[in-house]
């Protein structure tokens, strides 16, 4: 059993994407072209995979003269999806009322524009998920045969992953993104139902017009060419040029293949309060507050029942911490219905039952700034293990591979719980820093370990029989 994840529920599509684009707001990231000719301006289509970092105003797709001449695509703090166009002054915009607001889940979002439509309405029409969105607060229709600005202006590029005058970047996950130049697109050239009822992604088989592109986000290279992530694969070779990406921002979790993050929206008061998430939801930083450390625990997106998984934890500052904690479970104190064990930098492995907490010190490291720490959790046996840098702690060390009953620590995960990846601070108020390795890491790794199915990208070796979480993992194990 598993949480429902939005967008990839694992099962085989006949078409599979590869990467995505994990982008961080305060990095600036941009990609960007000028194109010099302008072809048709009334008709273009835009379909992109978005999986949401944060919930901020923040731009998909832009064109920017000055304040009169501009268009952008957004999404807004709220969550709802804005298009903007604005040639001398004269200007139209869409804001939906539907609002994107789950940060597990991968999105389909359409916008595709016919301005010479004779029914004002239907001359932009905003998809999510394949379903059109027809309810608006904000609802100015483009006029007649309006110009877009984004194909009239040849004097100023065409900018991915922000809005405007570079303000608004893109936080989160980006992934098969296409721009169809001079042609009215619906959803299902690039999107279907599977026989799950789940939205997923499908070939496009059309053309792409002069000046369209595709964008599968490759993993070598950062430079405008046919190898990096700036790379058109349409055939049309629009390469973008790329501005404050590195090759660690390419990653596998994708709309075919959905991975853990942790989870913005699942965190105690103080983290809440006083926290922050970067890179994707990876990188996780406590507040510095005098607060409950308890109440600085976060969860990651999957929760399970059953199965074997692998996950690693990078420590960058303070007391991070790595564990699995129960989603019955509050995120601080020891509940009656508590069910948490966690691995902390000072020595120490506690398990919390409800009834009380144990810790055990003998055979258990401490860990500081830069070691990596990993969590084998076996549902099958109730069993969670540790290792720091790849030994696993314990007297006697316990094998995960192999000895199920070898955790030598406590009692095992009690039954009836769903457990999720868990970062905590051992300190009230020290900002403990650390950034999870689900199998896409935001940090350098020197080796690189994938699971049994070849999935996920790990520090150290994955044990035997455990595997990375992510959808097509979970349809198979979970």
């Amino acid at each position: 059993m598993v949480f429902p994840v939005i967008g990839g529920d694992g099962k085989p599509t006949g078409y599979e994407i590869s990467n995505s684009l994990r982008v961080e707001a305060d990095d600036s990231p941009k990609l960007s072209k000028t194109v010099s000719t302008a072809t048709n301006t009334t008709n273009m289509t835009f379909s992109f995979w978005y999986k949401l970092g944060e919930l901020a105003t923040m731009g998909f797709i832009s064109k920017f003269a000055d304040s009169n001449n501009r268009f952008h695509l957004r999404i807004m703090d709220d969550g709802s999806l804005l298009a903007y166009n604005n040639v001398s002054g004269t200007y139209h915009y869409k804001t939906t009322t539907a609002k994107l607001r789950d940060l597990s889940a991968w999105y389909h979002i359409v916008f595709a524009y016919d301005t010479t439509d004779s029914t004002a309405a239907d001359r932009l029409k905003i998809y999510l998920n394949g379903t059109r969105l027809t309810s608006f607060v904000n609802n100015t229709n483009p006029s007649s045969n309006e110009a877009l600005k984004i194909a009239s202006d040849t004097s100023n590029p065409i900018k991915l992953l922000c809005s405007n005058d570079e303000d608004a970047y893109l936080s989160g996950y980006v992934s098969d993104l296409y721009y169809i130049d001079g042609q009215t697109k619906a959803p299902t050239d690039f999107g279907e139902t599977n026989d799950n009822g789940v939205w997923i992604p499908k070939k496009y088989l059309g053309t792409f017009g002069n000046n369209g592109f595709k964008m599968e986000f490759q993993q070598t290279g950062t430079s405008a060419n046919s190898s990096g992530i700036g790379a058109d694969t349409s055939g049309n070779d629009h390469h973008l040029t790329v501005a404050n990406l590195a090759a660690t921002d390419v990653t596998t979790d994708t709309p075919t293949n959905n991975f853990c993050t942790m989870n913005p929206l699942d965190v105690g008061s103080d983290l809440r309060d006083n926290g922050s998430f970067a890179e994707g939801n990876l990188e996780v930083t406590n507040g510095a507050t005098s607060g409950q450390a308890d109440q600085q625990r976060v969860r990651g997106t999957i929760a399970v029942t059953k199965g074997k998984w692998y996950f690693e934890m990078k420590k960058l500052a303070n007391s991070a911490g790595i564990g699995v904690l129960a989603v019955e479970a509050a995120h601080g104190g020891t509940s009656a219905n508590s069910m948490l064990v966690e691995y902390n930098d000072g020595g120490e492995i506690r398990f919390f039952n409800g009834s009380g907490r144990t810790t055990k010190t003998t055979g258990i490291d401490t860990y500081t700034t830069n070691d990596i720490v990993g969590c084998a959790l076996d549902m099958d046996n109730n069993r969670a293990y540790f290792h720091k840098n790849g030994f696993y702690q314990g007297d006697p060390t316990p094998d995960p591979a192999s000895s199920p009953s070898g955790a030598g620590q406590f009692g095992g995960i009690q039954t009836g719980f769903t457990m999720a990846p868990c970062m905590f601070d051992n300190s009230s108020g020290s900002a403990g820093k650390g950034s999870f390795n689900f199998g896409n890491p935001a940090f350098s790794i020197s080796s690189g370990n994938s699971d049994a199915e070849g999935h996920g990208n790990f520090e150290y070796a994955v044990p035997s029989g455990y595997f990375a979480l992510c959808t097509k993992n979970l349809a198979e194990y979970g």
